[in-house]
């Protein structure tokens, strides 16, 4: 293993690559957002890399897969490091490799964009925008979030409302990878194919280049109303994201007790209520205050771009997915929070019911998207961490509730919903016949490893 590797040999064998050896900053690049779990936090917080390589070209990259091949080394891929779940800690040490040095945006064409795996979400929606386009989705973190570490760990974000899921047909449209060889190749999947590399944390290639579905550019409000009661609120968010008449791209309901978390809020919307968020397009507006009205509500602020920036307050965005999560954690570290699938999202007092009976310590969230043309509804609701034994009660209440639970705390990428899927790990022999990417995020490959991979891809049909 690495305890006997010469790292400054291996940093030499780098060059012209630059390296990162100083181990106060290697140490930071060892950490993601794991710590939004105290049960990841105790796992993974001495968990670090030995070395830190950051490539700016493709043929860079291909050097330092090569080197960790020859030296029989693990290598974690990372991008801006904003995963939850430690897919960019190393946890048998070895090389890291950044790839924000690989930024270029490569092509912008009719609905689509073409760019390095290490470009800023954030500065490719801002190019689109410039051309009358915008990104289909994007996380709440795009100013420091990769498309690269987005594709390989995320699964949805702002604007899967409109477009549905990462996964959707269309929205990834094809992606390079390089394989970890004595003389790495690039490997171009398109269409469904680019799923067997999706959401697999790096574990399976060297993503190098992503081609995404785009949008036209619209001239999108950012609102904020708020309900008496979570009931409401959650109702009024299903009929929001459900009025095709409207197309938001963003729809969250947060509970009040949440809302008390940001305070930036503060005298922009109405103290002690339920808080609806969302993204209307200009044209939709009257519609969305119609509905409002409708269902109980009042709308607390209606703001363009030029006049949030006015009033100095931040993007709506960072009120909803997982961002609600991170207002609350810069206040108190104790609390953390789960992944929860809502069986039927037009049921408003099934989700009242699922809340009766979790107690005080459960906090409600919900996200809206669209998955194969269904509006559905995720939650992500507050969890004041007493236990483990007692988050997992809270799972089986969801669960004797009808919800499915994504686990947030665990740093196996099946926990996060490959399940046992063999086709990912058939990728991974063929693109990693050594393992060397991200060992030890799977259950799954240790038992498998010593198939070839079409052996490992039968096992998909048995």
């Amino acid at each position: 293993m690495t305890d006997a590797t010469d790292w400054g040999a291996i940093a030499r064998q780098l060059a012209p690559v630059e390296v990162i050896d100083e181990a106060v900053l290697v140490k930071k690049r060892s950490r993601d957002f794991f710590w939004y779990s105290p049960i990841l936090n105790a796992q993974l917080k001495r968990s670090f890399g030995d070395l830190v390589a950051v490539p700016k070209t493709r043929e860079e990259l291909a050097h330092c897969l090569a080197v960790a091949h020859a030296a029989d080394i693990p290598v974690v891929l990372r991008g801006g490091g904003t995963g939850n779940y430690g897919q960019a800690v190393p946890l048998r040490g070895g090389l890291i490799v950044e790839t924000t040095g690989m930024n270029r945006i490569l092509e912008i064409g009719e609905g689509f964009v073409r760019v390095e795996a290490g470009a800023l979400m954030a500065d490719i929606n801002r190019a689109l925008i410039a051309e009358g386009w915008e990104m289909a989705m994007f996380p709440s973190t795009q100013d420091i979030a990769t498309i690269g570490g987005f594709v390989a760990g995320g699964s949805a974000g702002i604007g899967s409302l409109s477009n549905g899921a990462l996964r959707e047909p269309g929205n990834l449209i094809a992606l390079k990878a390089l394989s970890v060889e004595a003389e790495p190749k690039e490997h171009l999947f398109e269409g469904e194919e680019a799923l067997q590399i999706h959401h697999a944390w790096g574990l399976n290639g060297a993503i190098t280049e992503v081609t995404l579905k785009t949008v036209p550019t619209r001239d999108w409000i950012g609102c904020m109303a708020t309900f008496d009661t979570y009931r409401d609120c959650y109702a009024a968010g299903y009929a929001l994201a459900s009025r095709a008449g409207i197309g938001c791209k963003l729809v969250s309901a947060v509970e009040a007790r949440i809302v008390g978390y940001f305070p930036r809020l503060k005298d922009h919307i109405r103290a002690d209520r339920h808080l609806l968020v969302a993204l209307v397009p200009a044209e939709g507006l009257e519609a969305f205050r119609g509905l409002i009205a409708a269902q109980g509500g009042e709308i607390d602020l209606a703001m363009t771009d030029p006049e949030r920036v006015a009033a100095g307050l931040p993007h709506v965005f960072e009120f909803a997915y997982n961002h609600t999560t991170l207002q609350v954690l810069k206040a108190d570290r104790s609390a953390t929070y789960q992944q929860i699938g809502v069986p039927d999202a037009s049921d408003a007092e099934a989700v009242a019911r699922v809340e009766a009976a979790l107690g005080e310590d459960v906090w409600q969230h919900h996200e809206f998207a669209r998955l194969d043309g269904k509006v559905v509804a995720f939650n992500l609701p507050i969890i004041w961490f007493s236990t483990e034994e007692r988050l997992r009660e809270i799972d089986d209440i969801y669960r004797a509730h009808g919800h499915s639970v994504w686990d947030a705390h665990t740093f196996h990428v099946e926990g996060g919903g490959l399940k046992g899927n063999y086709r990912h790990l058939a990728w991974k022999k063929r693109m990693d016949p050594k393992g060397l990417l991200n060992p030890g995020k799977s259950r799954v490959w240790e038992d498998v490893r010593h198939l070839d991979a079409d052996e490992i891809e039968a096992l998909d049909r048995d």
